[in-house]
């Protein structure tokens, strides 16, 4: 394992981003052999101070972010300095990632590390009311910001649009990107889950002592309460996703000041929440 957190050096894993298999292709001239890429997907178990914590399903690449993200999204860590050393494990496992973290910061969330093995909060699937509102307590509301400006948002849609290498190849992935507040490009990631995607691009941020730059989250999927939550966790301001949130997504949203936009055609976009910090 590493002696700090970084991201380099990454041992390749055994599957691509994406692999090319046979299909049958029909259209109107009748059926013919082909092939399509396909985007990959694979487990990444995440060892928490020695013990498995959870594990994901994933897109291979980037193990060493996803970790990082993923640990600020759980409230494991709150900066990049919580973590005593994050990397592979001893066999270079690129489907297992090791984590520890400073004593002080092992003894302050010891509480979560007691429910090692669990549904992680922030993957698909927790559900319930008492879950829902215990993590609504543990995320601070953002303080209001003034939401980008239409040009910024028009402009970090195309840039996402044009960074999107995997989902053209294989029409199967989700991407997250990151942007200042000029529509600067900071951090993007693609992976067959949207939450993996998030937790990447974060990840990439907070290892860089950066994430402090991003104030809008850009994504290709909708956006359901889990991504929000993960906003909030690395208090960026705002998301801006192609497709439209999910109603509890926006309840979220306003309950922690977290500005919630999508795109309505070709140039427009619906404000579900921070509607009264428009910039224009």
């Amino acid at each position: 394992m590493t002696d700090r957190p970084r991201d380099t050096d990454e041992p390749t894993s055994a599957s691509s981003r994406s692999v090319r298999r046979p299909v049958l292709h029909l259209d109107a001239a009748g059926a013919k052999a082909d092939s399509r890429e396909l985007i990959g997907e694979e487990p990444l178990l995440f060892r928490i101070e020695g013990s498995a914590y959870a594990a994901v399903m994933r897109t291979p690449g980037e193990e060493i972010a996803h970790a990082a993200g993923f640990c600020l999204a759980e409230g494991l860590v709150e900066a990049a300095e919580d973590f005593a050393g994050i990397g592979f494990c001893a066999d270079l496992d690129p489907n297992v990632v090791e984590i520890r973290l400073r004593p002080e910061r092992a003894r302050a969330v010891a509480p979560l590390l007691a429910r090692r093995g669990f549904l992680s909060q922030t993957s698909c699937g927790i559900c319930g009311k008492q879950m829902l509102e215990e993590l609504m307590q543990q995320i601070k509301p953002l303080a209001p910001a003034p939401l980008p400006a239409r040009g910024v948002l028009r402009e970090a849609v195309r840039s996402l649009l044009a960074r999107q290498q995997c989902y053209r190849s294989t029409r199967g992935s989700h991407a997250a990107f990151l942007v200042d507040r000029e529509a600067h490009g900071l951090a993007f990631a693609e992976d067959v889950g949207r939450h993996n995607a998030v937790d990447k691009a974060v990840g990439k941020l907070l290892l860089e002592r950066r994430l402090a730059e991003a104030s809008l989250l850009v994504l290709s999927s909708r956006v359901s309460y889990e991504l929000v939550q993960k906003a909030a966790r690395a208090r960026i301001g705002a998301i801006l996703a192609l497709s439209r949130p999910t109603a509890l997504a926006v309840e979220m949203a306003r309950k922690l000041h977290l500005g919630l936009l999508c795109g309505e055609g070709e140039e427009g976009f619906l404000v579900f929440s921070g509607e009264d910090r428009l910039a224009e």
